[in-house]
């Protein structure tokens, strides 16, 4: 199975505050929101609520502080060091990037321009005067120009900014004239959106589709000021894997989310503020023992047998850990040979586990999902060669063996909690260990993931993980569909 190419169209519609877009019906930005979501974006305290500052963070994935731009007059800026989104997926990558757009400053080498700095195409039509009726007329030659684009061009990524709204709010206020434009930015949306849809290619593309408004309005119409009104903006989103609101969104998160959905990694360097809320992972590794199989019952019930009175910190230490590790564990409480210990250790273990092992809830539906989307996968795991190879067996037979590589305890110089053993997996898959998820039910094995630099699906069994940055908790593997898989860990 071949994957889908991956496309991606922003559109910036200045100047649209919230609550009017709530009132009024705006039925191509509805089913966007059905499909993904619609949320409040709030413009950072440091960010004046003017169009040059809000737009420049929106593209380029970075606050103001980092990229320069504190007015509509761009002078000063750094964007030769945080260029915008299309700059830099044609600067550092080759692909094909396209910008539509009627201001000036986005465009033009004037007030400290332009924003977009060198996308592989562009098409920008100036208002013939600072009007609405002018604006109206400029964004509606954009939409057609740039449904043209979108249609017939091979732009893995584009942004085109309507600015009607914005100069109708600033010349007549929120009011009758304002909510007309609003509509009309909405109607506009949609013959993008047909465009795309259109395309001779578009069964086999995949669209994500961000819509973005750079702050709101005073009923007057003007902004630049601190009030809830000026500083509420949204986003809306929809696209592979995109789908409730995250508990925050910042503009930042606009530019990297364009980035994730285009299977691209950022350059640490690059020192981007924002973060995806979907991703397609470019694999999925995955933990065994208390994770796809019940084993960790029977790992405990082991570690019991060999050492009779074992306190229960000192067990539950053993959770996660390899057969020799454990072993050399138990000998600072017994005294006992930690290589007799260890040679017990695993064979009661693998007995128990040919007899007794089974799936857990959600871990074959999670291996049919990963073969259903194409996904790669490798099992890690801190268990000796024979347990892992039984536990494939049983898995086998309930045809979710679809492991393309697997790593077992003693295959790299250590094993969990460092990560060589993830690191090892990500290395047979060729893929970065950033752009993976890691599904891991025990401490130490978050440790190692997180060690490798994995995103982490944590699904606790018998101690518990705390939520944090790059890791997602959830109780089980039940109900893990697409959404929650590219979600985990952003």
């Amino acid at each position: 199975m071949s994957h889908a190419a991956r496309r991606v169209l922003v559109v910036g519609i200045d100047g649209v505050r919230l609550d009017s877009l709530r009132r009024l019906p705006t039925p191509h930005l509805d089913t966007l929101a059905a499909d993904g979501f619609l949320t409040p974006v709030e413009v950072d305290d440091d960010t004046p609520t003017m169009s040059g500052p809000c737009w420049a963070t929106i593209v380029t994935g970075v606050d103001v502080a980092k990229h320069g731009v504190w007015s509509n007059d761009l002078s000063g800026h750094r964007l030769d060091v945080f260029p915008d989104f299309a700059t830099r997926l044609d600067h550092h990558d080759g692909r094909r990037t396209f910008v539509a757009a009627g201001w000036r400053p986005l465009m033009q080498p004037r007030d400290g321009g332009p924003l977009f700095r060198a996308p592989s195409g562009t098409v920008h039509i100036a208002p013939r005067a600072d009007t609405p009726e002018a604006w109206e007329e400029c964004d509606e030659r954009i939409t057609e120009a740039a449904a043209r684009v979108l249609a017939e061009d091979d732009a893995e990524a584009s942004f085109v900014y309507l600015g009607a709204p914005d100069e109708t709010a600033h010349v007549l206020g929120c009011g009758e004239a304002y909510e007309t434009s609003v509509r009309r930015a909405d109607a506009r949306l949609g013959r993008l959106l047909a465009a795309v849809r259109s395309r001779r290619t578009y069964a086999d593309e995949e669209w994500t589709y961000l819509v973005v408004t750079d702050h709101g309005h005073v009923d007057a119409g003007g902004h630049g000021g601190r009030s809830g009104a000026e500083r509420t903006a949204w986003l809306a989103a929809a696209g592979p894997g995109i789908g409730g609101a995250p508990a925050r969104v910042r503009h930042p998160d606009v530019a990297a989310q364009v980035f994730a959905a285009l299977g691209r990694h950022p350059d640490r360097h690059w020192t981007l503020d924002g973060r995806p809320f979907a991703a397609r992972p470019d694999a999925v590794l995955l933990d065994m023992d208390g994770t796809l199989v019940d084993t960790e019952s029977l790992w405990l019930r082991t570690v019991r047998e060999t050492t009779p009175g074992i306190a229960p910190d000192d067990l539950f230490d053993a959770l996660g850990r390899s057969t020799a590790d454990t072993a050399a564990h138990l000998h600072t409480l017994t005294g006992t040979d930690p290589a007799t210990l260890a040679a017990d250790l695993a064979a009661r273990f693998l007995t128990a586990v040919q007899r007794e092992a089974t799936p857990l809830p959600g871990a074959l539906e999670l291996l049919r999902l990963l073969q259903e989307s194409d996904l790669p996968a490798a099992l890690v795991s801190a268990s000796p060669r024979p347990v892992v190879d039984a536990v494939r067996k049983v898995l086998a037979t309930e045809g979710a063996d679809t492991f393309r590589t697997t790593i077992a305890a003693g295959e790299t110089a250590r094993t969990k909690p460092a990560p060589d053993p993830y690191l090892a997996a990500a290395r047979a898959l060729a893929v970065d260990p950033a752009a993976c998820p890691a599904v891991e039910d025990s401490p130490t094995g978050v440790a190692a993931a997180e060690a490798a630099g994995c995103r982490v699906l944590a699904v606790p069994s018998y101690t518990p993980i705390e939520a944090a940055p790059r890791r997602t908790v959830r109780r089980g593997l039940a109900g893990v569909a697409k959404r929650e898989l590219w979600a985990a860990g952003l």
